[in-house]
């Protein structure tokens, strides 16, 4: 008897105890990210999606990455679903920074932190960190070059110039457009540089959701109406899809050819269709934001507030969305054109030599 009741014993201890062994070891114990991206057509959304998902999975975290294809709604459903599903964090770059107001709320009620992803939520209490790149200095980045280029500092001019914005549903446009400007304004004003179309409010030169085609039928619709004996100089791109949209326009006029040199046209985000293009002497210059270290970033300040502790900021000012100002960690962006292009991309091993020659 006193046998039986030892073996029953030890069959009860070694029961409980690889009951504990798989409840620690178990998917119970991981804790999830929910991951809300705006789009698969820009391929640094693509970037920033997976190399976040790397570095949290490194981590041993769970990872619910969704992309909305630009449509908000698809968006604001998804988000809906990673909280539904119980997420422990959510990390968004909006589509539409004011669209998503209501559907934070929910994540509020279930006390599930959110960090906003190089774009800024706005008019929300609940938006806990921002990580980005100092959108203000990619501005003057674009600027600094056009300036450069040109030898404004030295009075050369005028050249003529077109102006172009980032979408107005996405808050960095605004600071894209002020930072530009705050170098390209005095030139405007004093007639170094001259706006042939007169469009040189934000408003004016908006591109929704940074849609290249729409940039292209923007810039078809200027040179029609203002360059038949005109030429254009310089164009202010702030993103890369716009600034191929405009090249696109301009080489349909006969840019790039015979005696009509392809103006400068800036641009942002190094992606590599527009790499190719600086390389064959298309687009002029992009601004590079390593999105490798953004996600590093990003994934440091959630494993902070996902263990109590207080992630690293280095800007407690800038950005207000409305409701309160957004701790932030900015990061520098770089300026890239034929000349540093090898430097600051393949030998940083963002792309390969063959990536970019191919």
């Amino acid at each position: 008897m006193k046998r039986f009741i030892f073996l029953m014993c030890a069959f009860l201890v070694s029961v409980l105890l690889v009951g504990c062994s798989e409840d620690s070891s178990g998917a119970s114990d991981s804790k999830t990210v929910g991951i809300a991206m705006p789009t698969k057509s820009s391929e640094r959304w693509v970037y920033d999606g997976d190399n976040m998902k790397a570095e949290f999975e490194e981590l041993g975290y769970e990872v619910d990455l969704q992309y909305a294809e630009d449509v908000v709604e698809n968006q604001v459903s998804q988000i809906e679903n990673m909280i539904t599903k119980g997420v422990d964090i959510l990390v968004i770059a909006s589509i539409d920074g004011e669209a998503i107001t209501d559907v934070l709320t929910q994540a509020e009620n279930m006390d599930i932190p959110v960090i906003a992803y190089d774009r800024l939520i706005m008019n929300s209490d609940h938006v806990s960190y921002y990580a980005t790149f100092d959108n203000f200095q990619v501005g003057v980045l674009q600027a600094q070059y056009i300036e450069e280029s040109l030898g404004l500092a030295d009075g050369k001019g005028q050249f003529n110039i077109e102006l172009f914005a980032g979408s107005p549903d996405d808050n960095n446009a605004y600071f894209f457009w002020d930072g530009a400007l705050s170098i390209l304004q005095p030139y405007i004003d004093n007639g170094q540089l001259v706006v042939q179309s007169g469009q040189t409010d934000f408003e004016q030169g908006a591109t929704l959701r940074w849609d290249g085609s729409k940039a292209q039928e923007r810039m078809d619709n200027l040179l029609s109406a203002n360059y038949s004996s005109e030429k254009v100089d310089v164009v202010l791109s702030p993103f890369d899809g716009i600034s191929r949209g405009v090249i696109s326009s301009l080489k349909a006029v006969g840019y790039g050819s015979g005696d009509k040199p392809m103006p400068i046209v800036t641009g942002q985000d190094a992606e590599l269709a527009s790499v190719k293009s600086i390389i064959a002497g298309e687009q002029t210059q992009t601004v590079f934001k390593d999105t490798r270290e953004l996600a590093k970033k990003a994934v440091e300040m959630a494993d902070s507030v996902l263990s109590d502790e207080e992630p690293e900021i280095n800007d407690t000012e800038t950005y207000d969305n409305g409701n309160k100002v957004v701790p932030s960690y900015l990061l520098e962006p770089i300026s890239v054109d034929i000349d540093n292009y090898e430097q600051e991309l393949i030998e940083t091993e963002y792309y390969s030599e063959d990536e970019v020659s191919n």
